[in-house]
């Protein structure tokens, strides 16, 4: 039987772990999740460079781990001076693909953005200083950006993105697979040729669900809000339903012909792998 990592482009998303046992269980999940064969593993950088520390810190244990890593590099509360230095610091350690993104400002920081404003001028900023070394990701947004002004300048500044030298795009996380087909018929129409995968977020928790959808921008679909909110007692029924529903999204997007799936697996391993076994019986 062909595995369905070998058919596809399967990637994982981390954040940095905040303490010592959160690392240990870091480690833990991943190990547990290289059974998917990953193509590679992306680590999170923090608001305004909050985490800036834990994400190498975070890439250098990925790197003991045998995995390709592709750390996140954001505009806001970084420089020129200081992403020189970081580049050159992953340049050395092997790293060969970063996630170039504009970022959020940290909580009552108001407008401060440093010298990148938009994640456009970090790509041509990257391509400018380090040639081809680095492959590079960039976001995209299916149901639009929050902060754009609207769909047609959103996709300007996706096409932006990738006239910067992008290699390849990960999208915010979505329930309509439509939105995505959408999306990348919209991208093609303007020219766009790379990779745009779909980003996947497991269903854990309703709460946190939507917490992060209105921060984000994505949309919880109205049928499945009611779903979840049946399940408000029950956490195991919940996540069997989530997983249900979420490996019904990724069979379609792949049959549409999405190029490959990235999990937002919040540093844990169960729901992606209970997504993985109704995808591919067998493989865990």
């Amino acid at each position: 039987m062909t595995s369905l990592s070998s058919q596809y482009a399967i990637s994982l998303e981390f954040f940095p772990p905040r303490d010592l046992a959160a690392q240990e269980r870091l480690v833990r999940t991943a190990k547990q999740l290289m059974a998917l064969n990953p193509g590679y593993v992306s680590v999170t950088f923090g608001a305004g460079g909050a985490t800036r520390d834990g994400t190498a810190d975070t890439v250098r244990t990925f790197a003991n781990l045998g995995c390709e890593v592709a750390p996140h590099l954001a505009c806001i509360g970084t420089s020129r001076a200081d992403l020189s230095a970081i580049l050159g610091a992953y340049r050395e350690q092997g790293v060969r693909r970063v996630v170039a993104l504009r970022g959020d400002l940290p909580s009552g920081m108001g407008s401060l953005y440093g010298e990148f404003r938009y994640a456009s001028e970090l790509v041509a900023f990257i391509r400018e200083t380090t040639g081809d070394w680095f492959h590079i990701e960039v976001a995209a947004y299916p149901e639009m950006h929050p902060q754009a002004e609207s769909l047609a300048r959103d996709m300007d500044h996706f096409v932006e993105k990738v006239q910067a030298g992008a290699d390849s795009a990960i999208t915010q996380y979505f329930f309509n697979p439509d939105a995505y087909s959408d999306f990348v018929e919209r991208a093609q129409a303007r020219g766009v040729a790379i990779p745009i995968i779909p980003g996947i977020m497991p269903i854990v928790n309703n709460t946190q669900l939507t917490r992060f959808s209105q921060m984000c921008g994505a949309e919880i679909p109205r049928w499945l809000r009611l779903r979840l909110n049946d399940y408000a007692d029950d956490r195991e029924s919940l996540r069997a339903f989530g997983a249900d529903v979420v490996a019904q999204l990724c069979q379609t997007l792949l049959e549409r012909g999405a190029p490959g799936l990235h999990f937002y697996t919040l540093n844990g391993s169960e729901a992606v792998r209970n997504i993985w076994r109704r995808l591919s019986p067998g493989e865990l």
